[in-house]
């Protein structure tokens, strides 16, 4: 059996699962609520909770939820699923990365949690005008591709506003991303802007922060140089010099 709550206008559904879910149950409540979403949002966000009265799926209702995830692959900007059964939460953990949109495993204990979180904004880019060419972005916590997405036209400004793009990447809050598609959007980003960059700085603390500016060395057409999270001054003046 399932039971649909919509909210945040209908861009934010609360699916219920009890009992053994069958193939007739997505056909006739879950994907008739997933599509008249998606037909007023570009995409939904979805909470799963699986009670103490879930029994699981037959092999129609396993198809049905492929179908409904293929169908729909673009069309689901964060989901959360809240169980106590460890095979569903090994096998969403093992697929979280390979997602187009972020996936997070919640304990029936923390059902509240996973509300709070299907709700919050997930990252953040800022973008600091440090004078003439140099520009610091900012990235902050785990991207969701929305947030690069946004990012995208914020950037394409700040470059049109200067002459020249010398840039400083700051690193030290940045926690990865998430979800497959994030780093998609990502790569696209950079690789549309990189041809731009005249001078990069980069800020972080981690070792792979540090392998990033060796590689972003590589196939820039630009000095690179890599700073420890203590170093932002130092980045900033080592940017603006020449």
């Amino acid at each position: 059996m399932i039971a649909i709550e919509k909210q945040m206008d209908g861009a934010l559904l609360e699916v219920e699962i009890s009992g053994r879910l069958t193939a007739q149950d997505y056909e006739s409540t879950l994907v008739p609520a997933v599509e008249a979403a998606l037909a007023d949002h570009e995409r939904v966000r979805i909470v799963a909770i699986l009670g103490q009265e879930f029994e699981g799926f037959d092999l129609g209702a396993a198809w049905a939820d492929t179908k409904l995830g293929l169908s729909h692959w673009n069309g689901f900007d964060r989901i959360a699923l809240v169980t106590n059964t460890g095979w569903l939460k090994g096998s969403a953990r093992v697929f979280a990365p390979l997602m187009p949109c972020p996936l997070q495993v919640f304990d029936l204990a923390d059902a509240e949690e996973a509300r709070r979180w299907i709700r919050e904004s997930l990252g953040a880019v800022h973008f600091v005008d440090l004078g003439g060419p140099c520009l610091m972005v900012q990235l902050v916590g785990k991207l969701e591709p929305a947030v690069i997405e946004a990012a995208e036209e914020g950037l394409d400004a700040e470059i049109r506003a200067r002459d020249g793009f010398r840039l400083l990447l700051n690193l030290s809050e940045f926690d990865g991303w998430h979800g497959l598609s994030a780093i998609m959007a990502h790569a696209s980003l950079v690789r549309e802007n990189a041809p731009l960059v005249q001078k990069a700085a980069i800020v972080g603390d981690s070792a792979w922060q540090h392998m990033a500016e060796r590689v972003m060395s590589r196939f820039l057409n630009a000095e690179t140089r890599f700073f420890d999270s203590t170093g932002l001054d130092r980045a900033k003046t080592w940017l603006a010099e020449g």
